[in-house]
């Protein structure tokens, strides 16, 4: 939990309060239904928590903005996120309904009302989003191509709207159609080794009507 103050020092004391309970909340479900590797329970607030919020550094969400995280997993970077901008409203999708349950409950055991769930592949998924989030579940192309039509057509942020990607290693042969994209090495935010090699990728999506 220092990790997180130590970069986000301005919580609340409610939001200090929820990011101090996923540890007890992903260790007790993970024995249940794995969807955290061992490892990665032991680094939680590292390898999930922070990488998560790795997205806040980027830009920040206004309220009332709409966010999907798509291929959620266990929750990252969604839980996270809701947690840090409590007036904008985040829906969860995964394909794997397991993976949701362990979600379902986290959402339940923090009390987050800005968090929806959805047991779907994500093309099936209706509706319009500010921004797109996910965290390395497959290629750009791939992806773009998944979130097709679903970007909102109304611009609130100094960023345009579009995919906000976490994802790591050399991006240059991956991203090298999308001249628009943005990528931000983490390692500018976050001091941690973790983070060498990490970063975030922007690219924004034009609205389809």
């Amino acid at each position: 939990m220092e990790l997180i103050l130590k970069y986000f020092p301005n919580l609340t004391e409610d939001q200090i309060d929820k990011f101090s309970k996923l540890e007890a909340l992903y260790q007790d479900w993970n024995l249940k239904i794995n969807v955290v590797s061992r490892k990665d329970i032991d680094e939680l607030y590292l390898r999930h928590v922070l990488h998560s919020l790795a997205v806040a550094k980027v830009i920040e969400f206004k309220p009332g903005t709409k966010i999907m995280d798509v291929g959620t997993g266990g929750g990252f970077p969604g839980i996270p996120l809701a947690i840090l901008f409590p007036e904008c409203s985040f829906h969860l999708v995964d394909s794997i309904a397991k993976k949701l349950k362990v979600v379902d409950e986290v959402v339940e055991g923090l009390g987050l009302e800005n968090v929806k769930t959805t047991n779907k592949r994500v093309e099936e998924i209706k509706g319009n989003y500010d921004f797109i989030v996910s965290r390395a579940v497959a290629a750009m192309p791939t992806f773009v191509h998944w979130v097709k039509g679903k970007i909102a057509k109304k611009q609130n942020h100094e960023i345009k709207n579009g995919i906000i990607y976490l994802k790591g290693g050399d991006l240059s042969e991956e991203l090298q159609d999308y001249k628009t994209a943005t990528i931000y090495n983490i390692m500018d935010f976050f001091n941690e080794d973790f983070f060498e090699t990490k970063k975030v990728v922007h690219l924004p999506l034009k609205y389809k009507g």
